[in-house]
């Protein structure tokens, strides 16, 4: 089995405290996740202070417009260089290979990587009940399995799922898939509520089941010892992996 990478979620407007955990949390994980919250804050100079911690940038902005305007979203966050970039599946098969195209074009121009575009399926924090009340029948499994078979004819590097969608993705669409997996919580102890996530798994379970990468947010950057939390979910992760 791959080693499994550990994302910390720096989602919050206050600059100073994120670069701060940034720096600290540098050499225990992966990679660092950025999300709307802070970018509508701080913009591309925020996200460049939180890249000089010197990790890999997930930056989480779950694009969802036109097909014209996720690519030009697209390329104007390339030069950031986040090794992910999320936008919504929702959005369709011509909005993702248009967001496909962008990065690819952008990057080639800049001489930079492209970004690994990743589309959000249902979020976690919904449930079967939360998808019948917009209408959409069948089981949440189900829903994200068309969306992610959507995501990967189009051209995504991988999909954003729950934990309980793993296995059946990775059946689904081989080894090289990205699966990088929010709605992480240990087993016990600080951080292990569920929060407003509705489908969770513990970070061992997670890898075990073939996930890419986890995310993991409040459990680390709440705890009384976020650098600590992070080095304890490093390590579950590399045991299970």
């Amino acid at each position: 089995m791959a080693n499994v990478s550990l994302y910390c979620a720096l989602d919050a407007r206050d600059r100073p405290a994120v670069e701060r955990l940034a720096g600290l949390l540098a050499p225990a994980v992966g990679g660092l996740k950025l999300g709307l919250e802070y970018f509508c804050a701080h913009g591309p100079e925020g996200v460049g202070a939180v890249r000089a911690a010197g990790r890999p940038l997930f930056l989480d902005l779950k694009l969802h417009d036109i097909p014209n305007t996720v690519a030009g979203a697209v390329r104007s966050v390339v030069a950031l260089e986040p090794h992910y970039l999320t936008v919504h599946t929702a959005g369709g098969g011509a909005m993702m290979r248009a967001a496909c195209g962008a990065a690819e074009e952008e990057a080639a121009q800049l001489g930079v990587p492209p970004p690994n575009l990743l589309g959000v399926t249902v979020l976690t924090s919904l449930d079967a009940d939360a998808l019948a009340h917009q209408g959409i029948a069948g089981s949440t499994r189900d829903q994200v399995l068309r969306l992610a078979a959507l995501a990967h004819e189009a051209g995504l590097a991988g999909v954003i799922a729950s934990p309980h969608e793993i296995a059946a993705l990775r059946a689904a669409h081989g080894p090289d898939f990205h699966i990088v997996v929010p709605g992480i919580r240990p087993a016990s102890g600080a951080g292990s509520g569920k929060g407003d996530q509705a489908r969770v798994a513990t970070p061992a379970d997670a890898a075990r089941a073939g996930a890419t990468a986890l995310v993991v947010g409040r459990p680390i950057t709440q705890a009384p010892d976020p650098l600590e939390a992070a080095r304890a979910i490093a390590k579950e992760i590399a045991v299970a992996s």
